[in-house]
Parts: structure tokens; C-alpha cells; sequence
């Protein structure tokens, strides 16, 4: 049985994605994803390019993600079911990345600056 891999990232959560043929069972670090991702707004966003390539029921997903809350999760996950879906088939790129998923989000938390409460929220400035 092959596997094809793809690994995510996002914010500061890595994913590492395997597919391997079955009937669309979804385990996140052995767990159901309904159990894992409670709110569905992160399940159907981390399940998107399944849903586009239309290989939901095609392929058992097995993916171990760490580091970062729910929401960079999902989009780690996300990146990597895209990039191992691309490795399963290369033409599914073209319908894939006009989607944007196989982008890597680049945004960051911006670090706290000194002399400031937060990046870009100062003390209260007083003139007298």
C-alpha cells in the first residue's frame, strides 16, 4: 500500500500528512477529527483540498501536528493534504494552487518591541 507524504506549516504548527488508499478516515495524532478539531469551521478548512480534488472517500488521512493553537493547525494540515495530493497526482497542482493551497502563509506574530506593552501598542503617552 503507498503512502504519499506532505508536511504544513502555519503560524508556528508543523503537520505531517500521510494518505494512503482507504475510506476517507481522518485521524489527527490519533485522534477522530471531529474530536480533535471541535469547532467545523477548522474541520472543513483543514478537509479543503480533499473536498476540491474530490478524493474525500478515496484516501485515509493520518496526520501528526504540533505546536501553535486550533486555527495554525488547520491551515498546517491543510498545506500538507495539498502538497501530498500533489504527490499522489502532479495534475492536480493546476487545480490546487489557483486555490491558494498550496501557498505557505507567511505571516508571523509580530515580537514585542521594548519600552512597549505589545508589538505595536505603547504606554500611555503623557506630555506634562
Amino acid at each position: 500500500m503507498k503512502t504519499y507524504n506532505g508536511t504544513g506549516r502555519r503560524k508556528c504548527s508543523v503537520a505531517q500528512v500521510r494518505l494512503s488508499s482507504g475510506t476517507g478516515n481522518v485521524l489527527v495524532n490519533r485522534t477522530p477529527l471531529v474530536e480533535y478539531f471541535p469547532i467545523e469551521t477548522y474541520r472543513r478548512d483543514a478537509m479543503m483540498p480533499l473536498e476540491l480534488a474530490q478524493a474525500v472517500s478515496q484516501f485515509d488521512v493520518y496526520v501528526t501536528v504540533r505546536g501553535g493553537g486550533k486555527a495554525g493547525q488547520a491551515g498546517a494540515v491543510r498545506l500538507g493534504v495539498a502538497r501530498a495530493l500533489v504527490e499522489y497526482n502532479g495534475e492536480l497542482r493546476s487545480v490546487l494552487r489557483p486555490a491558494g493551497f498550496l501557498t505557505r502563509d507567511p505571516r508571523m506574530v509580530e515580537r514585542k518591541k521594548y519600552g512597549q506593552k505589545k508589538a505595536r501598542k505603547r504606554f500611555q503617552f503623557s506630555k506634562r
